[in-house]
Parts: C-alpha cells; sequence; structure tokens
C-alpha cells in the first residue's frame, strides 16, 4: 500500500471526489482522500492522501492557502462565480484603478465573511448549495478568516487577476463578491488556480495523465510525499528505548523519555521517532501532566 501524500494538479471540470476516484484507479487502493474541496472549475493544488496518509486530511485543511483570481466587476451572480446566473450588470466605465486598487487592499488582515449559499458547508445536515438549488435562502453567519497578502499581477478593467494568500475557510468567490461591493459595482469570480496548500506548491503538482504516466512506468514512488515531510518544520525527538513499548502502543510519554530530555512550550507540536528513526507520529506538550501527548498517531 502507498502511503503518504501526491500533489494532483487539478484541471477544470473534476470535482475533488473525482480526483480521488481516479487516484484509487492509478494508485490501486481504497484508502485515499483528498485535504480541501475545489470547485469543479477551479484548478491547481489538491493533496491527496494515500494509506496512512488519509490521515493527515484533517490536518492539511488548516493551512494556509494561495490562489490566482480572477475578478470581473460589474457583475453579479448567484454562485458569486461565472458559473452561475446573472443577477446583475452595472456599468464600470467610471472606476479609477486607484479606487479599485484600494478597495482590494482594504481586505488585507482580519475579514468576517459570510458563506456563499453555493458552499458545501452543512446546516441541519444538509449542503448550502443543495439548499440554494433548491430556490431556498438561509441566513448565514459571517465566520472570521484572514487576507493575509494580496498582490495585483494584471490590471485590466473592469477584469483583475490578483494572488491571494488567506487562511483556511476563504471563499475567494466571496472576496471576489466583497470587494464588487464596496465599489459600489459588484463582483464575480471569474477564474480560479490554487497555487499553494501550506507547503505543497503549484511547480510540484501533477495531473492526473502525467501521474498514470508515472505508474505505468513504475515510477509512482517517486511523487510521494512521505507523511512525516508535511510536518518537517516541527521539532524533532526521539523516544529511548525504555519508551518504545509506549510509544509503539500511542501512548503519552514524558520528556525523561526522550533522548534529547526537551520540554516545550505548552501545546507545542513536535515530531516524534522511535530510536530507530521510525516515524511515530505528532505530539504535543502537555504541562499540567507534565507529559508529550499523542496528536496523531502514524506508526504502521
Amino acid at each position: 500500500m502507498i502511503n503518504g501524500v501526491i500533489i494532483v494538479n487539478k484541471e477544470p471540470g473534476f470535482t475533488s471526489n473525482d480526483v480521488v476516484a481516479k487516484m484509487r484507479g492509478i494508485a490501486g487502493q481504497r484508502k485515499v482522500g483528498h485535504t480541501g474541496t475545489l470547485d469543479p472549475e477551479a484548478t491547481g493544488v489538491l493533496p491527496v492522501c494515500l494509506g496512512s496518509g488519509t490521515k493527515l486530511c484533517d490536518m492539511l485543511t488548516d493551512r494556509d492557502k494561495e490562489y490566482v483570481a480572477g475578478l470581473l466587476l460589474g457583475v453579479e451572480t448567484d454562485t458569486q462565480d461565472v458559473t452561475g446566473t446573472v443577477l446583475k450588470e452595472t456599468e464600470t466605465g467610471k472606476l479609477t484603478e486607484d479606487e479599485v486598487r484600494e478597495a482590494i487592499f482594504s481586505f488585507v488582515g482580519d475579514y468576517n465573511q459570510v458563506p456563499p449559499m453555493y458552499s458545501a458547508l452543512k446546516v441541519n445536515g444538509k449542503k448550502l448549495y443543495e439548499l440554494a438549488r433548491e430556490g431556498i435562502e438561509i441566513e448565514r453567519k459571517a465566520r472570521p478568516v484572514k487576507i493575509l497578502d494580496i498582490e495585483i499581477l494584471e490590471m485590466n478593467l473592469p477584469r483583475v487577476k490578483m494572488r491571494v494568500k488567506c487562511s483556511k475557510g476563504t471563499y475567494i468567490r466571496t472576496l471576489c463578491s466583497d470587494i464588487g461591493e464596496k465599489l459600489g459595482v459588484g463582483g464575480t469570480m471569474e477564474s480560479l488556480n490554487r497555487t499553494a496548500v501550506g507547503s505543497f506548491a503549484i511547480e510540484k503538482a501533477k495531473k492526473l495523465g502525467e501521474i498514470q504516466e508515472y505508474k505505468d512506468s513504475g515510477r509512482l514512488s517517486e511523487l510521494v510525499i512521505p507523511v512525516e515531510e508535511c510536518f518537517a518544520e516541527l521539532k524533532l525527538l526521539h523516544g529511548d528505548l525504555p519508551a518504545e513499548k509506549l510509544l509503539r502502543n500511542g501512548n503519552p510519554i514524558s520528556p525523561k523519555d526522550t533522548c534529547e530530555k526537551e520540554t516545550y512550550a505548552e501545546g507545542e507540536w513536535v515530531r516524534v521517532r522511535l530510536m530507530d528513526e521510525s516515524f511515530v507520529g505528532i505530539y504535543a506538550y502537555d504541562g499540567a501532566k507534565r507529559k508529550y501527548m499523542p496528536v496523531k498517531f502514524f506508526l504502521t
């Protein structure tokens, strides 16, 4: 069984679940999952987890994201992108580039965003987009998100191409709509390419056809990122020999059970290995218990 992550460069027309189904066929295993939905017409980075790597799925969805988005001003749709029904069109001829830049950059920082009706968020067990397709619109509470950075790549009004770095849970469609609303002309998302999820960058992503070619030539393992590599930025601890049984059974350990004897900050995540360098999992220090508590266990 393949264990780890393969970075897929999703093409338009595929749902994220379509990608998972195709990756199951390529990898020849059922245990495959993705780390965060991309709209069917969106493209770009979709990390796909395989084998024990599927335990990463919920952890990787928390990573910051980077997108290149096309904003079309003067158009409002029911889906907040150009795949939807046009609700309103507004003349944009009086807009200046300085006004548009000011409006766009005003969203950098903390931002309360109302999720779109056409989204996979669930209310009372039903996805919002399912309600929207039935013509039902319900009130949604604004959620705090963070726009870490925006870079304007091209501006040819009423179109703007921009790079957006943001926290998890940010809807770029809604950002485009909110920018248009702030300018008084409305706006919709014309295109979306996800260029990074955490440290997973578009430069290392492969399209499904390319991944199949690697499989056919017996080189699929070259694309697999080991689970531990996804946490390379974390500090590393080794359990000593007496602690090996504790670690193999997914139990907490104390700093004295490690070769390094280090005590880190409350809640800080660390990587833990056995003495033979086998990766055990991610642990976090609990000051009250004076122990490292398991966050996610990966030892096979």
